[in-house]
């Protein structure tokens, strides 16, 4: 929790609090509904929420911002950015109903209303958002055509690994303006090893 803190000095006690309390909640439920590897729970700060939260060292999401959280899972990014930004409204979705019970369980026990979470596919959700964020559900060539009518501003797609051909096929194969793509890497942020291979593309309007 220090580290969090410190990496986020602006932290209210509120929402200390919320991080505070979101490991154990996760825990609790983790163990009626397996969502996390076990691996991942016990490096829960780490791998979900300081992974989630590399997305706001790139954007300071403006109050009133709607934001879409595709392939969710049990609530990542989606549930420590709706922390990070509670003048945000974050809309959580996956296809998997097990997993989005306990994404509502953690945005119930967290308190945050300004959570709404959705069992069901991202291109078959009504609307237009003003951002996507997304943790690697697919390759991009496949993700793109679930969110491409879904955002009017930008894609935050958490990925590991060497993204440039995978960003140069999904560039070809949707005929898109390479210039659209940018990648950023969260180890310039955040000094642990994990994050020497991830990376945050960027996908502009």
């Amino acid at each position: 929790m220090e580290t969090l803190i410190d990496l986020f000095p602006g932290l209210t006690a509120s929402q200390q609090a919320q991080f505070a309390a979101m490991e154990p909640l996760y825990r609790e439920w983790n163990a009626r509904i397996n969502v996390i590897s076990r691996k991942d729970m016990d490096n829960f700060l780490l791998h979900h929420v300081l992974h989630s939260l590399a997305i706001a060292r790139l954007i300071d999401f403006p109050a009133g911002s709607t934001i879409l959280d595709v392939g969710t899972g049990g609530g990542f990014p989606g549930i420590p950015l709706a922390v990070l930004f509670p003048a945000c409204r974050f809309t959580l979705c996956d296809s998997i109903g097990k997993k989005i019970k306990v994404a509502q369980a953690a945005a119930d026990g967290l308190g945050l209303g300004n959570v709404e979470c959705v069992n069901a596919r991202a291109e078959a959700l009504p609307g237009r958002y003003d951002y996507v964020v997304s943790r690697a559900v697919t390759d991009l060539a496949s993700f793109w055509p679930w969110v491409r009518d879904k955002f009017s501003k930008a894609v935050f797609y958490l990925k590991g690994g060497d993204l440039d051909e995978e960003i140069a096929a999904c560039a070809r194969r949707w005929r898109l303006d390479p210039a659209r793509f940018y990648q950023a890497k969260i180890s310039a942020w955040f000094d642990d090893p994990w994050f020497e291979e991830k990376k945050i593309v960027v996908i502009s309007q």
